[in-house]
């Protein structure tokens, strides 16, 4: 999968640092609801689409629990305007084994949304994925810049619309948790470090950690190094250019370790973060007063979804700032979801356009937990400032972003549970201490996945 050339969208990424930080500096200000239209409303319709009437479409995300149900929003309105009938059908990770099983049965969804650029290849070097329509692709040439274009492109030619994005770089925080400890927000990994000590020592564990979801471990480590290390070395490794026994890395591990060595700074210890799934690291955060099961927690703008799930208001209860820096230059990791079509079907090409639309991200823009990379989505369509100012910045940088590491590499890599990257470092998680068997691991393991 190196052949894919992400490289032109991995440029510059100061100006999203600056951006972000200065949309999340006012973290505490009005996040209230402002007035909408109803859910599922387009008052006036900005993208046209074909009448589908009878015809049966099938959606396949990985997607669970609130997302969906927001997403599946997106659909009715779909259903709405085309005639069409549209189904969600729950995938698995790794996604790219999944489809692979309703293809060889026969019954492949019609539009899928795959997690990872690597997801994306191998769809189409296996053949499945179908060229974007000139609907679709004057969507795209309308509301995208080129680096999120080029993203859903394999050799030349566009296959995938990113109808979500994501800013992995961000730590959400119980306000009331660092008011009761005296605590303010860091801006450096040993302020963090600090922060957690003073927080541990006042009653509250100061992180939560999703340990049993590896992507989240893997998120952890792509913000240090791409601080620590900086952008060309992480361009390189994201590439598997350099090995992951480089020193670069033993340097990023060291640091985390930090963290994760600490079993006071993390709810439940290091048992309790081994066993904890990426929801109920956000919930718990977020109950139980000022004393919560911790008073951090990382993960991007989708956790906001998850905080919905509580009586936590964001931008009271809730508060955000960005990852700390720990080198030079505070982190941003981007991420997202792109749509792919697997069948040559008119409804197939018509999802896509409608997904490459403002139309169909302003709904879901509307619920919260989302960001669009469409730059004709209208700000007042997110729910309160701190998502505003997010979208805010993900747009203002243009190209200046790199993308998720571990979702550009093959998915026995960086996209499977339970192997590769997310077991290495879930082992890491267990023994922070063991830096060059973690190394050797993750070498061990890219080396097979990468073939070199």
């Amino acid at each position: 999968m190196r052949e894919h050339g992400t490289g032109r969208t991995h440029l510059r990424w100061a100006a999203l640092a600056a951006a972000g930080a200065l949309a999340l500096s006012a973290c505490g200000g009005d996040a209230q609801k402002e007035p909408a239209p109803p859910q599922g409303a387009t008052s006036s319709p900005g993208v046209e689409l074909p009448r589908l009437d009878g015809e049966k479409l099938q959606v396949a995300a990985v997607w669970t629990g609130p997302e969906q149900e927001n997403f599946t929003k997106v659909l009715k309105e779909f259903e709405k305007r085309t005639g069409a009938s549209v189904t969600f059908v729950p995938a698995q990770d790794p996604i790219v084994t999944f489809l692979g099983t309703k293809i060889a049965g026969g019954a492949p969804p019609d539009v899928a949304l795959l997690p990872q650029v690597g997801a994306l290849v191998s769809a189409v070097q296996n053949k499945w994925a179908q060229p974007v329509g000139p609907q679709a692709q004057a969507q795209l040439d309308k509301n995208y810049s080129a680096g999120w274009k080029s993203l859903g492109a394999v050799g030349g030619t566009q296959y995938g619309v990113y109808y979500k994005a994501a800013n992995k770089s961000l730590i959400w925080y119980n306000a009331k948790a660092f008011e009761a400890a005296g605590v303010k927000p860091p801006k450096t990994w040993k302020e963090l470090i600090a922060a957690a000590d003073t927080l541990s020592a006042s009653g509250t564990p100061a992180v939560s950690v999703a340990g049993a979801d590896g992507w989240t471990l893997t998120d952890w480590f792509e913000n240090v190094y791409l601080s620590q290390a900086g952008p060309e070395k992480y361009d390189q490794l994201a590439k598997h250019e350099i090995k992951w026994t480089d020193d670069s890395v033993k340097q990023a591990l060291t640091t985390l370790g930090e963290l994760f060595g600490r079993k006071d700074f993390l709810a439940g210890g290091t048992s309790g973060a081994l066993a904890t799934e990426f929801p109920k690291s956000v919930t718990q955060t977020f109950t139980g007063g000022d004393r919560p099961a911790a008073a951090m927690v990382f993960e991007g703008d989708f956790v906001a979804v998850n905080i919905g799930q509580t009586a936590a208001k964001i931008g009271e209860d809730a508060l955000v700032f960005p990852f700390p820096a720990v080198g030079a230059k505070a982190p941003v990791v981007s991420g997202g979801d792109v749509a792919v079509a697997l069948k040559p079907s008119k409804g197939a090409q018509a999802l896509l356009t409608f997904l490459a639309s403002a139309d169909a991200a302003q709904i879901q823009a509307r619920e919260g937990g989302f960001v669009s990379p469409n730059k004709a989505v209208d700000p007042a369509a997110y729910p309160n400032d701190i998502q505003r100012g997010i979208a805010k910045a993900l747009i203002a940088a243009g190209d200046d972003f790199r993308f998720d590491m571990s979702d550009q590499a093959p998915a026995a890599f960086g996209g499977t549970p339970g192997a590769g990257e997310w077991k290495a470092l879930q082992d890491f998680l267990a023994n922070p201490s063991d830096v060059a068997g973690t190394q050797a691991k993750l070498e061990a393991d890219a080396a097979k996945a990468y073939g070199n």
